[in-house]
């Protein structure tokens, strides 16, 4: 037992000088800030899941888990012996050079600090982008990730979305549905209307308010140009949109109402118009 406790103490009292002493402590800061700012960032995400957003919790997370493990990180390369003045203007100096050398980064960057700050798009929003349009998975600082209805990874950079518009489809609890249709002019666009109208109120999931609209929009080259409008919940607008589609057209078959081909009259102004001879092939006759 005498020669086993020796042994140990030999071990633990083995000479280690101060620089290797200070990694090593630096290296268990490192491990200890880790664990910590994990630890610390999930109680702080299971006790604020249900009063914060989903991007927002993400914006949360990232801030915490990043602050602590920089502060442990700090105390780190103290223990090993680098002064921090040195690092923290040598740092700069390299980021100056970094800025100028990736101005677009930089310009990603800050347009991110603004997408956070602004907080006109959120984790699980609907967006669309000019011809693309996704779930958002992430709002990072040099992007916005997105997932279209194709289920395709989609990387949109900040800058960009700070310059284009952005339509947020999911934003609000209700979308309108617009669907323009066009009839003949022989039509009687009353009739036209109580058609449309009753379709509106024999749809279950098309609200009662807003109230269904119908507009005549325009005057077309073939057809009067009507705009028939509905307003129902955002989580079923693709569905409700194709039934209303499905249902007009058949209604109009129903009511005899005609939506006309395009047409194109021809004036020939003083010419002769030109004779139109029809023959049947069966009798011989000609017309």
């Amino acid at each position: 037992m005498a020669t086993k406790e020796s042994f140990l103490d030999r071990l633990i009292n083995l000479p280690v000088s101060d620089r290797i002493e200070g990694f090593i402590i630096g290296g268990l800061l490192l491990l200890v800030g880790y664990f910590l700012a994990w630890l610390v960032t999930n109680a702080f995400i299971r006790t604020m899941r249900y009063r914060l957003t989903a991007h927002q919790l993400l914006v949360w997370r990232r801030a915490i888990f990043y602050f602590l493990l920089l502060l442990f990180v700090m105390s780190a390369l103290h223990e090993a012996g680098f002064k921090l003045s040195v690092l923290l203007g040598a740092a700069g100096v390299f980021t100056v050079a970094i800025g100028f050398a990736s101005q677009t980064s930089a310009s990603n960057l800050i347009s991110g600090l603004f997408l956070i700050g602004e907080g006109s798009i959120a984790v699980g929003d609907i967006i669309q982008v000019d011809n693309t349009q996704g779930e958002v998975l992430s709002i990072d600082l040099l992007s916005v990730k997105l997932r279209t209805v194709d289920n395709i990874f989609v990387r949109i950079p900040n800058e960009q979305l700070i310059k284009s518009e952005v339509r947020n489809l999911s934003r609000f609890a209700i979308r309108r549905i617009p669907i323009e249709v066009g009839v003949a002019y022989g039509e009687d666009v009353g009739k036209v209307r109580k058609v449309l109208m009753d379709l509106a109120d024999r749809h279950p999931l098309v609200l009662d308010e807003p109230s269904p609209q119908v507009i005549v929009q325009a005057f077309g080259p073939s057809s009067i140009d009507l705009l028939f409008a509905v307003w129902t919940r955002r989580e079923v607008f693709a569905d409700v949109k194709d039934a209303l589609q499905e249902s007009l057209k058949r209604s109009f078959d129903e009511h005899g109402i005609s939506i006309p081909f395009p047409q194109i009259s021809i004036n020939s102004g003083d010419l002769q118009a030109l004779p139109v001879v029809i023959r049947n092939e069966g009798n011989g006759n000609t017309t």
